[in-house]
C-alpha cells in the first residue's frame, strides 16, 4: 500500500470513529434533556414521544453490536455462481445479481461489476445468464451486511426455457468476501501465479473492447482463479484481481486454522439439494424463506428488486 493510499485509509478510519462519537455524544444530550423535561414536569404524552425517537435513535445503530468483526466495517466483493440447473440456473444467477445490485443500491452502497461471465441464450426471450459475476461494493458496513448471504439460495418455478412449461427446481451461490488490502496478511509469492490476460466478450461472443485489457490470475498451489474486466486500464484490471485473489486466499487461511485442507474439500458445499440457505418459491405459491431465521415473505416480486433488508438484518443476528 503506498502512502497516499495509507493516508486516504486512515483519515476514513478517523472520520468513522468520529462519527461513533458524535452518536454517542448526541445519545447522551439527548437523554439529559428527557431528564430535564421530567423534571421540568412536562407531559406524560410528551416524554414518552421524546423516549420513542431515542428508542428508534438506537435501534437504527444497534446493528454495529453484531458487527463488530475484523472486517465487518469495510467493503465487500460479492460472487454469483450458477449451479445445478442448466440454463435456467443461469438465468437464476443472473436474477440474484440484480437483486444484490437493487439492495446495495437503496443501501446506498457504491457497487462496481467486476467480472461477468455469460451463459447460453435460450428460451422464447432468447434471454442469456450467467455463470459467474463478482461485484465490488463499498461503503460503511458493506461486508458486514452481506456476509451472511454466503451460500445455496434455491429458485422454483415454471422454466420459461421449457417449451412444456414445467416447474423447474434451480441453484445458485453466493459468496461474499471482504476486501483485503494489507498484502502482509496474506504472503503470496508470485511465481505462484500464471497471469492471462484476454479480451472481455458478452453475450454471442460480442467483445466489449478489442483490445486484450481483462486478467485472469490463477493461484497455482490452490487452484483459485480470479478475473476482472471492469477497467479499461490492464494493471487496474490487475489490481483489481490481486485484491479478489488476496480476499479468497485470507478466507482460506482462516478456514486452515481450524481444518486441514483435505477436510475442507470433504465439507464443501455444492450449489444442488439439501444446501440451501434461502428459498424463493414462484409456483405453485409464492413465497421467500430464510431457512436459517425463519423469516419468510409472499412478496417475492419486491424481495428480487433488492427489497431483502428484513432477511439480512435478521442473518445479522444470528
Amino acid at each position: 500500500m503506498s502512502g497516499k493510499e495509507k493516508a486516504i485509509s486512515a483519515i476514513k478510519e478517523l472520520n468513522e470513529l468520529k462519527k461513533e462519537l458524535d452518536f454517542f455524544t448526541g445519545l447522551k444530550k439527548d437523554l439529559e434533556d428527557i431528564v430535564k423535561l421530567k423534571e421540568l414536569g412536562e407531559e406524560e404524552e410528551i416524554l414518552k414521544k421524546e423516549i420513542e425517537k431515542l428508542e428508534q435513535k438506537i435501534k437504527k445503530e444497534e446493528f454495529k453490536v453484531f458487527l463488530s468483526e475484523k472486517y465487518d466495517k469495510g467493503s465487500a466483493i460479492l460472487s454469483v455462481y450458477a449451479g445445478s440447473g442448466g440454463q435456467d440456473a443461469q438465468d437464476w444467477a443472473a436474477m440474484l445479481l440484480r437483486m444484490y445490485q437493487r439492495y446495495c443500491s437503496l443501501k446506498g452502497f457504491e457497487v462496481k461489476l467486476l467480472d461477468k461471465s455469460f451463459g447460453e441464450a435460450g428460451g422464447s426471450e432468447g434471454r442469456a445468464g450467467i455463470k459467474s459475476a463478482s461485484l465490488e461494493v463499498k461503503g460503511s458496513y458493506a461486508y458486514g451486511f452481506l456476509k451472511n448471504e454466503t451460500g445455496i439460495h434455491r429458485l422454483v418455478r415454471i422454466s420459461p426455457f421449457s417449451a412444456k412449461k414445467l416447474r423447474h427446481t434451480s441453484f445458485a451461490s453466493v459468496e461474499v468476501l471482504p476486501e483485503i488490502k494489507k498484502e502482509d496478511e496474506v504472503e503470496i509469492n508470485p511465481d505462484d501465479l500464471r497471469v492471462d490476460f484476454y479480451r472481455a466478450s458478452g453475450p454471442g461472443g460480442q467483445y466489449v473492447n478489442k483490445r486484450e485489457s481483462s486478467v485472469r490470475i490463477t493461484h497455482l498451489p490452490t487452484k483459485i482463479v480470479v478475473s476482472c474486466q471492469s477497467e479499461r486500464l490492464q494493471g487496474s484490471n490487475k489490481k483489481k484481481a490481486m485484491q479478489m485473489l488476496l480476499a479468497k486466499l485470507y478466507r482460506l487461511q482462516e478456514k486452515e486454522r481450524e481444518k486441514k485442507i483435505k477436510e475442507m474439500k470433504k465439507d464443501s458445499v455444492s450449489a444442488s439439494w439439501g444446501n440451501q440457505i434461502r428459498s424463493y418459491v414462484l409456483h405453485p405459491y409464492k413465497m421467500v424463506k430464510d431457512l436459517r431465521t425463519g423469516i419468510e415473505t409472499s412478496n417475492v416480486e419486491e424481495v428480487l428488486e433488492g427489497k431483502i433488508a428484513e432477511f439480512i438484518d435478521a442473518g445479522i443476528k444470528i
